[in-house]
């Protein structure tokens, strides 16, 4: 075998290392929630039983839907919050007070969690407001916004702006030429910035359990109340469906994503 051989058999190796470190955890999770056993670790036959053991537990449940809503409402809060801090960013030049502004809605990314959460629990209780699924809200809002305004000010960025000043040119309002122009160039990005603020608000546990109260345990605190006593089969598959269901929502936007750029290709 030659140099050029052993370079691209190393690269080979080497990736797929990387991929079996990455996803091999992953796979080897969803495959014990199909383990009859009830230990993780020894291989007991094929069976589902555990998928049917969460519709009767009522606190995962509860705790499932209590995320699924908390993220669906934080996330759509920063994306708008993210797309009208992306806008002031992209398209008001350098205004006064602009780096405060900037360093405050990129503060959260280098921030730690710990001191963010502890951060928001002080101000709570400052303004003596009980912690619960309102709280938990308006924490996740508040974190992911600065990811959504990454996402939203690049996709302006990168927007041709000549198009919305030639709406504008031909009698459109600024807010109409945003909206029906720019609004519609920039949807990808705005739709990428959504589901990465519902999946870093799912995926929290540390802001979570500083601003939540006990009406309102998060699904990654409910699991890990159960992970401390052991993990279980059941946990696998709690696990494994919210990875299917990431999996599905990603599918989906991946797939109106190139839809709409095809059309938008062929306009």
């Amino acid at each position: 075998m030659n140099g050029a051989g052993v370079s691209k058999f190393a690269r080979s190796a080497t990736l797929a290392a990387g991929f079996v470190f990455l996803y091999g955890p992953i796979a080897i999770l969803a495959t014990m929630s199909f383990n009859a056993s009830r230990l993780v670790t020894i291989w007991g036959g094929f069976s589902t039983k555990w998928y049917a053991a969460l519709l009767a537990d009522e606190q995962m449940l509860r705790a499932a839907q209590t995320s699924l809503s908390a993220a669906a409402l934080s996330a759509l809060i920063a994306t708008v919050n993210g797309l009208l801090a992306a806008l002031a960013l992209a398209r008001f030049g350098d205004f006064r007070s602009r780096t405060l502004f900037a360093g405050a809605i990129y503060a959260p990314l280098v921030l730690p969690e710990i001191v963010f959460g502890l951060g928001l629990l002080l101000f709570f209780v400052a303004l003596d407001i009980d912690r619960g699924f309102v709280t938990l809200v308006l924490a996740h809002a508040a974190f992911t916004m600065c990811f959504a305004t990454v996402t939203i000010h690049a996709s302006l960025k990168d927007s041709d702006r000549s198009l919305e000043e030639a709406a504008m040119d031909l009698g459109a309002t600024p807010f109409r030429a945003f909206t029906q122009v720019t609004l519609p160039l920039i949807a990808p990005g705005v739709v990428s910035a959504y589901l990465l603020a519902f999946t870093l608000s799912l995926d929290d546990f540390v802001i979570a359990s500083f601003t939540t109260g006990p009406g309102a345990t998060t699904l990654p605190m409910r699991i890990y109340s159960q992970v401390r006593l052991g993990v279980t089969p059941e946990v696998n598959a709690i696990s494994t469906l919210l990875l299917g269901f990431v999996a599905v929502v990603l599918t989906v936007s991946a797939v109106v994503t190139r839809g709409r750029a095809k059309n938008s290709g062929m306009a």
